[in-house]
């Protein structure tokens, strides 16, 4: 009888093994996922979240592997990037479901990452976690990145309808892709660690949409007030702040609703644009003591010869008199409507040729 039990313990136990090695659940909580942007840690069960460029990053060996997750819209899209080579794309449901990210997996070590192509006016995500299937093996996460490069911008940096090749710019966040933004290629050219606070249609004094830039800029839930983010904690070595585009069209609209709302019935003067503008990247100094600060517009109208909004951003730079703060105006591109994929390469190239000749990181 004994003998009995000890072979049937001794069963157990293999196929316990069994199953552990063809199975293994990593919370979102485990130390050894890389995550990169603003993510919100504050719920027990998962990480949330919001922001364009926002990323999840895993190494492991498995055969396959999935993504625990819940879509608050259902309508946000990611790009699913397996061995930093081959990418699909992912639209995870509103209900709470694994994913399947990849399959047929050779062995040996692999890397997926999820990145978040949409706006976060599609809502957040929750991630819960990985499953790793046959084979199943957590690897440590790579070492952290030498440089930081932070964004904030509007629909140019966010992607918007980058991927609509009719040029109609459909609003439809399927087209929406930051992965292509000239923001995101400049990170990744220089292997830096990649934040993007962007949103289309909105501005520093007025947008297209209730929020403006001065008000989000330091949230980790962007629609919320009291959802902060901190950060001191993690300076960037460079910021990049693209913004006017829309103030550029919304200052000529009195009878916009959001005209109203910010200036009543009269536009705002030359003075208060600086003024604002200045304030904006006084705060961001006062954030970021350390950090080069690059002041850019571009690639549509508003950064064409002979636009006063290039202006306006020069003489607030020069009126707070900082070394590690520059302007630098991307081109003008002409298009029938948002930056193309061309579009935001010349960007790219044009930005990282003024980083590599202008600031030393």
């Amino acid at each position: 009888m004994r003998k009995i039990h000890k072979l049937l313990f001794i069963i157990t136990v293999i196929l316990m093994s069994c199953k552990n090695n063809n199975e293994l659940v990593i919370p979102f909580s485990n130390s050894e996922i890389a995550f990169s942007g603003r993510i919100d840690f504050s719920q027990e069960e998962a990480a949330e979240i919001y922001w364009s460029g926002s990323s999840i990053k895993i190494n492991f060996e498995g055969e396959s592997i999935e993504a625990l997750l819940k879509d608050e819209s259902g309508d946000n899209y990611y790009n699913v990037i397996l061995d930093n080579d081959s990418i699909s794309i992912l639209r995870p449901s509103k209900v709470k479901q694994y994913h399947q990210l990849a399959s047929g997996l050779s062995k040996g070590k692999h890397t997926v990452e999820l990145f978040k192509r949409a706006e976060w006016d599609r809502g957040k995500t929750s991630f819960y976690g990985f499953k790793i299937n046959s084979g199943a093996k957590l690897l440590s996460k790579s070492a952290p990145k030498n440089r930081k490069i932070e964004f904030y911008g509007n629909s140019i940096t966010a992607g918007f309808a980058i991927e609509d090749f009719s040029g109609k710019d459909s609003p439809d966040s399927t087209y929406t892709n930051n992965y292509l933004s000239y923001a995101a290629i400049t990170a990744r050219h220089y292997d830096a660690k990649y934040k993007c606070i962007c949103r289309s249609g909105i501005g520093i004094t007025v947008s297209w949409v209730p929020q403006i830039m001065p008000e989000i800029y330091d949230r980790l839930n962007p629609l919320d007030p009291n959802s902060k983010w901190d950060l001191s904690a993690d300076e960037p070595d460079i910021v990049v702040v693209n913004l006017f585009q829309n103030d550029t069209w919304l200052v000529n609209l009195p009878e916009h609703e959001e005209f109203k709302k910010r200036f009543g019935d009269n536009p705002p003067t030359e003075e208060e644009i600086i003024n604002a503008y200045q304030q904006f990247i006084t705060n961001l100094r006062n954030n970021y003591p350390k950090a080069n600060i690059i002041c850019t517009l571009g690639s549509m109208d508003a950064a064409k010869q002979g636009s006063k909004w290039m202006g306006y951003i020069k003489l607030a730079v020069a009126n707070l008199n900082d070394k590690k703060i520059q302007t630098h105006f991307m081109p003008y591109l002409k298009s029938k409507g948002h930056p193309t994929i061309k579009d935001q390469e010349i960007m790219a190239k044009n930005l990282i040729e003024f980083i590599d000749q202008n600031i030393e990181w």
